[in-house]
């Protein structure tokens, strides 16, 4: 057994903030380790093989290195919003596909739209507009349903978001003259948030030596 849970993140990576999502509202106390991509911690390269962020080791020594996991693990603790409980199967079952669209499909395409000078096989306007069909079926669910899935955030919403609001970054005044009245209206609510706003204070990086940094 450790002393606390242990959450290693790096504030601006989007399943980062998806964990910490999950975390904050759940109100679970964890020791936040903020990591520097570029200087690993060697604990973080010990405790994982995959070397990725986040990575939550629970108090028992369980290690989550998916950021979904790391939701429902602290959903399956907490779940005062009912982002999780509550959701009927076929609920769950659009929750699962939107997340593993936007993780795969979207992702991809994200990131060449953002970073398109490293993937001159098409033009950063392609990549974009190839993001978009995932934006413009977005757009009709948050017309149709106030959020994602239902009336109220769920689960899918705070776990696609984040990439969302990197897609958005990756050409701010396109975006905010893009046709997506709901989703830009959507982002905005969300970056507006207490609950945003309280994940992404800013933390110095993470010393073997220091003494423990906990979140929220």
């Amino acid at each position: 057994m450790i002393d606390n849970h242990i959450l290693y993140s790096f504030r601006r990576c989007p399943y980062a903030m998806r964990a910490r999502l999950a975390i904050a509202n759940s109100k679970i106390q964890v020791e936040l380790r903020e990591v520097v991509l570029r200087d690993k911690p060697q604990a973080l390269l010990y405790s994982s093989p995959k070397a990725t962020v986040p990575i939550l080791i629970t108090a028992d020594e369980k290690l989550i290195d998916e950021s979904i996991d790391i939701m429902h693990w602290a959903l399956h603790k907490a779940d005062p919003d009912g982002w999780l409980i509550g959701l009927s199967e076929q609920q769950k079952e659009i929750s699962h596909q939107l997340i593993t669209h936007n993780d795969g499909e979207f992702k991809y395409y994200l990131d060449r739209y953002k970073y398109a000078d490293r993937y001159p096989e098409h033009s950063q306007q392609y990549y974009r507009q190839q993001a978009e069909i995932t934006l413009q079926d977005l757009e009709q669910r948050l017309v149709s349903n106030g959020y994602l899935i239902s009336a109220k955030p769920t689960l899918a919403d705070m776990a696609v978001l984040p990439f969302i609001r990197q897609f958005a970054f990756a050409d701010k005044t396109w975006f905010d003259q893009s046709p997506y009245p709901a989703l830009k209206q959507w982002l905005a609510e969300f970056i507006a948030s207490e609950l945003f706003t309280n994940i992404m204070h800013k933390y110095p990086q993470w010393q073997e030596e220091q003494s423990p940094q906990y979140f929220p």
